[in-house]
């Protein structure tokens, strides 16, 4: 059958478009890349086949996978192509596929999970508790390869005019922070302080300015991210977090604190920072993973009746919200990214993204 019919296609056509095997990227654990020949499957039912086109390296590879495989059980890392922010173009539809066609351009949400339970049927599988929860690149094959077999719930139509990079961007990295700012309703009369000027640091910037708030700052304790942020032109002002952050806060806004905070660091000085810096009623959402916060409820939280959301990743709505926004407003992700490499040097694309001081590493695909 023709696939852009959305149904299966055959055996024939499906063996002369693409390859039996490819050569996928994986993690070993000791800071290297080992690159491998890896079966070709064909999409099964509620599948697709992608040709990847863009795969990002995020913080969390690095941490709980290149330098050491961390977690258990079902969160562990099960040895598969490495990659859970892929991008590419659908080649070909699985048996009962009825929204995706070939040629069709997605972004994927980097988690499939059961599709049945609560947090599934809200579109946040990262919530997922099933045992058939697996996340690309961690417990399935990921997007550091030529092909990738998605289901098809968890592709985003990328519209014009973003490109593959942008697409492998928004799940994890820029997705997160939209769900973080959306839930604590920044808007153009907020002045948002962000902690922490990593690559999702600078995405919650970006995603700011395109909800409407016109004052970012942003705070950071390395000096190359800071050099690298103030190079953006997404911040009025970057500050050093080790040289009394707070008392620069408060000359800036004229002692009154920011209306919202975000913070993409988990360290535990910035988070006080983040929650220090807002004025009476403000909102500090928490992003950045691990770590502890220490606060006085009394005089950080009742007090000043701040509202502290966590936020763990965006849903599949709110990824598609998300790419509707970027594209309505002509916003590119891909700005973030400082260096892009072929598959061929993904060795050397996890020695930057775990080496270096700031920016995005992705690997792109012809």
């Amino acid at each position: 059958m023709d696939t852009n019919t959305g149904t299966n296609t055959s055996d024939a056509s499906f063996a002369s478009a693409v390859p039996t095997a490819m050569t996928g990227a994986f993690l070993p654990g000791d800071g290297t890349v080992e690159l491998r020949e890896t079966p070709l499957p064909r999409p099964g039912p509620g599948q697709v086949l992608l040709r990847v086109r863009a795969s990002g390296i995020c913080g969390s590879d690095i941490h709980y996978i290149y330098n050491g495989h961390v977690g258990e059980g079902g969160a562990a890392y099960r040895g598969v192509v490495a990659g859970h922010e892929p991008a590419g173009e659908v080649v070909h539809t699985g048996p009962g596929c009825e929204r995706l066609r070939a040629g069709d351009r997605v972004a994927v949400y980097h988690i499939s999970g059961c599709g049945q339970c609560d947090e599934c049927s809200r579109g946040y599988f990262i919530g997922c508790t099933s045992e058939s929860r697996a996340a690309y690149g961690w417990q399935r094959d990921g997007g550091h390869a030529p092909y990738l077999i998605a289901d098809e719930r968890t592709c985003v139509l990328l519209p014009e005019p973003l490109t593959f990079v942008d697409g492998a961007f928004i799940a994890c990295g820029i997705g997160t922070v939209y769900e973080a700012l959306t839930r604590i309703a920044v808007n153009g009369a907020d002045r948002l302080l962000v902690t922490g000027l990593g690559p999702v640091g600078a995405a919650a910037a970006l995603v700011a300015r395109a909800l409407g708030v016109r004052t970012v700052y942003g705070a950071e304790v390395v000096p190359e991210r800071m050099e690298w942020a103030r190079g953006l032109d997404l911040f009025d002002a970057v500050l050093d977090s080790r040289d009394r952050p707070l008392e620069e806060i408060d000359r800036l806004t004229a002692g009154t604190g920011v209306e919202a905070a975000v913070d993409c660091s988990g360290h535990p000085a910035a988070r006080t920072t983040a929650l220090k810096a807002l004025r009476v009623r403000g909102r500090l959402a928490l992003v950045g993973e691990g770590g502890q916060m220490t606060l006085d409820v009394s005089d950080d939280v009742l007090h000043k009746q701040v509202l502290i959301s966590g936020s763990w990743v965006t849903s599949v709505h709110g990824m598609t919200q998300l790419a509707e926004l970027l594209a309505r407003q002509n916003l590119h992700p891909d700005r973030l990214v400082a260096e892009r490499f072929p598959q061929s040097q993904a060795g050397r694309a996890y020695e930057a993204a775990a080496g270096r001081a700031a920016g995005k590493v992705c690997l792109v695909f012809d």
